[in-house]
Formats: structure tokens, C-alpha cells, sequence
């Protein structure tokens, strides 16, 4: 097979793994990672490493594929229900490749994330997980010089992973701060100096419950903030930009002829106040009073930096 065959294949590994899933697996046949490399490898010509397996159960699972994994005698992946369609595969193809979190060197088309750390986070959040381990990094933030350095003069945070969580074409993990004690969320690309500790997940970690649906509606650019129960008054014309944003089963009335009121819970920081006012007149939060109140000293804000006369541009 010629170099560039080979590096055709290598590209569609994450449809070929679906496709070894399909055809052979199901709840009493199962397929471990390495077995599944050892097939792409012989049926394929696709060398990948046994960790790759993860990152690609990660994003099937992510776009929606029931994909089990079982532990102990016999351990190792299944797909538990096969009800894809062809537009569905479209989309697959598709997510697969525009995400940027899926490098250039790996994919060798579009800009992507240079940060290859990710693969290797990923395979130890997937470990710490299936074995309820906690985990320690140090979390970092870019910097003017376009590099990533340590939050908080490298502190080393200690969390119970819960959840990966696919969002704005980055990865999050969803974990339990040992230390704050509440979930919080971190972008993985930029946990550095990873290592799966020895340490259980405590009882308390492991209880949190977190429903991933609502947590994406909620929370705006993955930005944290107080959770709120927020009141908004919104033209008719918004009803679609509303049930886009919040789903459907959002709290909707009637007001007068031209509005209609919603509420809704929402974790409220900048990125939310921003989406507020991207929406212009059409939209008014009309309560609680502290957000409304925060609502005012944001766009007050906004307006005195544009209000001083020493930063204006001069007209050419």
C-alpha cells in the first residue's frame, strides 16, 4: 500500500473503529482498545497508539453513539444500540473534521489546537474515572506572548473527575474540587503536569449528580458564575433564539400582544450579559433584582470606557 493510501486510512480511523464496533461488537461480544488496534492494524494498515482508542470512544460517544464499556472478565467496548442514519454519518464526517481540538499534525488539513497534551489528558481523565481515582494538574491561562503559564503561580489542583463534556469544539472536564468542594469545569487542553492519583474519589464526589444537558443550556462560553433563576422579557420574535438557546421545556407566557416572559436557571457571568446584549432592545432581564443590578454595571461599564475622550481614535 503506498504512503499515501495509508495516510487516507489513517484519517477515517475514527469511522473505521464505528464500523469495527458495528459489525462485531454487542452486550456479550466486546472488543478491548488493544484488540480494536490490533484489527485496524491488520484489516486497516492503521498504526495508532492504544490511548488514541479512547480520545476516538470519547468523540463517537460524543456525537451520540451507545457506546458501552465494561470492566472486569471480559472487559472491553460494545455498542449497545445501532440507530444511525446516513445525514447522521454525514454530521459524523463532519464534526470529525472541523474540530479543532484534533491537531495538525494529526489531521494534516485545517488549523487545529497545537497543544498535544490533550491525548494524553484525555487517556488519564478515562483512566481516573473507569477507576474512580482523583487527579492532579496544574491549570493554565495564554498569555499575551501566545503561551500558556500556570494559573495561580502553579498551584496544584486536586479534583474527582466526573464527566468529559464536548462544547464550542473543546474538550471540558466536569469535576469535583476536593479542595473548594463543588463541581467546577476545566478546559483540558490546558491542565498541564497531569497525574492520576492514588487517591479514591470521595463519597461526596461521586454523589454529585450533574445533568449535562442542563449544564451546557446554562452555562455560557463554559465561563463559571452563580447559578441563577433568571427572569427575562423578550419579543415574540426571540421565541426561537430562546428554545434554541434553553430547550424547550423552558418557562414561557404570553405578555400583552408582542412579548412573551421566560425564566430559566443560568449561570450568570460577563459571556451571558454579553449574549443579553447582543439580543439589543428585544430582550430585558427582568429579574432577580442582584442580577438585573449586575446587568446595569456591566453595560455601565462598557459605556465609560467608551466615554473617555483620551482613548478616542483620531479621525484621519
Amino acid at each position: 500500500m503506498s504512503t499515501e493510501m495509508a495516510l487516507g486510512r489513517a484519517n477515517l480511523k475514527t469511522l473505521y473503529i464505528m464500523k469495527i464496533l458495528t459489525e462485531r461488537t454487542d452486550e456479550t461480544h466486546r472488543l478491548s482498545a488493544s484488540e480494536i488496534r490490533d484489527i485496524l492494524m491488520r484489516e486497516y494498515d492503521i498504526d495508532i497508539d492504544r490511548r488514541t482508542i479512547y480520545t476516538e470512544m470519547e468523540k463517537l460517544s460524543a456525537f451520540g453513539l451507545d457506546i458501552e464499556l465494561v470492566g472486569g472478565k471480559g472487559a472491553g467496548y460494545y455498542l449497545a444500540s445501532r440507530s444511525f442514519e446516513l445525514p447522521e454519518l454525514k454530521l459524523l464526517v463532519d464534526a470529525v473534521q472541523f474540530s479543532r481540538f484534533i491537531t495538525e499534525k494529526k489531521s494534516g488539513e485545517r488549523p487545529k489546537t497545537t497543544n498535544e497534551t490533550i491525548y494524553y489528558n484525555v487517556d488519564m481523565l478515562h483512566t481516573a474515572i473507569f477507576n474512580s481515582r482523583q487527579i492532579a494538574f496544574v491549570y493554565a491561562d495564554w498569555t499575551l506572548k501566545k503561551k500558556l503559564e500556570p494559573r495561580h503561580d502553579g498551584a496544584v489542583y486536586r479534583v474527582s473527575p466526573l464527566h468529559l463534556i464536548w462544547d464550542d469544539e473543546n474538550y471540558y472536564l466536569i469535576g469535583f474540587d476536593e479542595n473548594a468542594k463543588k463541581v467546577k469545569h476545566y478546559r483540558v487542553d490546558k491542565m498541564r503536569n497531569m497525574e492520576v492519583r492514588p487517591v479514591r474519589r470521595t463519597k461526596k464526589a461521586i454523589e454529585q449528580k450533574v445533568d449535562l444537558a442542563a449544564f451546557s443550556r446554562k452555562t455560557f462560553g463554559m465561563f463559571g458564575g452563580e447559578d441563577e433563576e433568571v427572569y427575562l422579557l423578550c419579543e415574540n420574535r426571540l421565541i426561537g433564539v430562546i428554545l434554541d438557546r434553553f430547550g424547550t421545556d423552558v418557562w414561557v407566557k404570553p405578555e400583552g400582544e408582542d412579548h412573551f416572559s421566560a425564566h430559566m436557571p443560568v449561570t450568570v457571568s460577563p459571556q451571558f450579559f454579553g449574549w443579553i446584549a447582543g439580543l439589543g432592545r428585544a430582550v430585558k432581564i427582568t429579574g432577580p433584582e442582584p442580577v438585573r443590578r449586575k446587568y446595569l454595571e456591566f453595560l455601565k461599564g462598557i459605556l465609560e470606557e467608551y466615554g473617555r475622550e483620551e482613548d478616542a481614535v483620531p479621525e484621519s
